[in-house]
């Protein structure tokens, strides 16, 4: 993907100097090998709301190092991020666990480590989840955007609780033309992937996975949104399983408007089709 300059001016705040706003795209693992549609509909968001996106050389953000108590190579790959990115403006991250990772446990892993630790403090606050970049901070309130359909809304756990991502997606959902969003029962409630916990408890995945496509089903919707590529692969693999019609797609991809680019995740001989243990 490479760098994308920017047409327009949105209406967030500037650099202090008056400058154009560089914005760094983590893409995130799961975006880059299984779903680059993602990151595509990401930087041309950012781009519309008037920033210069840039997406250099990157890695994994460390998390699932960190989840796994090997924080020695956390730290080592935090370090390479930080590196990276802390030359931009602002880094956005169409996931909001990856973001998690970067803006809430950076920090955490080199909390004894002051010359890391003001660095990495440093990247956290300048780091936001692709929704709440668009919402609150670049204010972006029109959206050139159309979905003639039926959404309803998976709430991810770590945007949710660790960077406060709730209304920010259904404020940019109500910019859709065309689309109107049913919320569904439990939406905060986990979906079950939780990175390598669908993988070392497949059974309780599984039975959570299949709580939510339930009250996916009960919604009426033919389109499930989330910010999350993790929970989305997912749930898009019990809804299979099941013989659901719903559609799964990122949020991003239909804010974009690109949605005719790339078949719904689960669909089209493996096009995203990784659906977890659920």
């Amino acid at each position: 993907m490479a760098d994308v300059e920017s047409k327009s001016r949105g209406k967030g705040d500037a650099p202090i100097n008056g400058g154009p706003i560089n914005v760094g795209l983590f893409a995130t693992c799961l975006v880059d090998l299984f779903r680059p549609t993602v990151g595509f509909a990401a930087a041309q968001l950012i781009e519309a709301a008037g920033c210069t996106v840039h997406v250099p050389e990157q890695t994994c953000c460390g998390q699932p190092a960190y989840n796994s108590g090997d924080s020695n190579t956390a730290r080592e790959i935090a370090r390479q991020v930080i590196k990276t990115f802390e030359r931009f403006d602002y880094v956005v991250v169409p996931s909001g666990s990856c973001g998690g990772m970067i803006a809430v446990h950076y920090p955490d892993l080199f909390a004894d480590d002051p010359g890391w630790s003001r660095r990495s403090r440093a990247l956290a606050a300048k780091t936001f989840e692709l929704t709440t970049f668009l919402a609150d901070v670049m204010k972006v309130e029109n959206l050139a955007a159309h979905y003639d359909g039926i959404a309803t809304y998976h709430d991810a756990c770590a945007g949710l609780r660790e960077l406060g991502v709730h209304e920010q997606p259904r404020e940019l959902l109500a910019g859709v033309d065309g689309l109107s969003v049913e919320e569904m029962a439990e939406t905060e409630a986990c979906c079950g992937f939780g990175g390598t916990f669908c993988v070392k408890y497949g059974e309780i995945s599984t039975d959570i996975v299949s709580r939510k496509t339930a009250n996916i089903a009960k919604t009426g919707a033919d389109l499930l949104l989330a910010g999350d590529l993790g929970c989305l692969l997912n749930i898009a693999g019990r809804l299979k399983r099941e013989g659901s019609s719903v559609q799964v797609r990122h949020i991003a991809e239909v804010l974009a408007g690109m949605t005719d680019q790339v078949p719904p995740i689960g669909e089209n001989h493996g096009v995203g089709d990784t659906g977890g243990k659920g």
